[in-house]
């Protein structure tokens, strides 16, 4: 499977903005990428997802407020999180999905991701 690595996050104040980089080991032209965050007490959940096509989904939590993007030929995916909020503090991890969907199955398997921490 393609490998992918998270990095980008850091400690930010309420209403900062960050970042966030996923980095594939090769290409995933044909791959949605699913961005999906971990917190204490709180089920990890699908944040944001592009598709191949650039068609992008996101959590209505972060609505408004992060946005996807992708550069297939650096075999990137970006989260830029605008606005952030304490209880968007959590781990975040990328995915990779080769069925290409708005909508994907949550992965079995996950990198390290990285840690965004949202605090004054």
């Amino acid at each position: 499977q393609v490998q992918l690595v998270e990095s980008g996050g850091g400690l930010v104040q309420p209403g900062g903005s960050l970042r966030l980089s996923c980095a594939a080991s090769r290409s995933i032209r044909g791959y949605a990428i699913g961005w999906y965050r971990q917190a204490p007490g709180i089920q990890r959940e699908l944040v944001a997802v592009i598709t191949s096509a650039g068609r992008t989904n996101y959590a209505d939590s972060v609505k408004g407020r992060f946005t996807c993007s992708r550069d297939n030929t650096k075999n990137m995916v970006y989260l830029q999180m605008n606005s952030l909020k304490p209880e968007d503090t959590a781990v975040y991890y990328c995915n990779a999905d080769p069925t290409n969907s708005l909508n994907p199955r949550l992965p079995n398997s996950w990198g390290q991701g990285t840690q965004v921490t949202v605090s004054v």
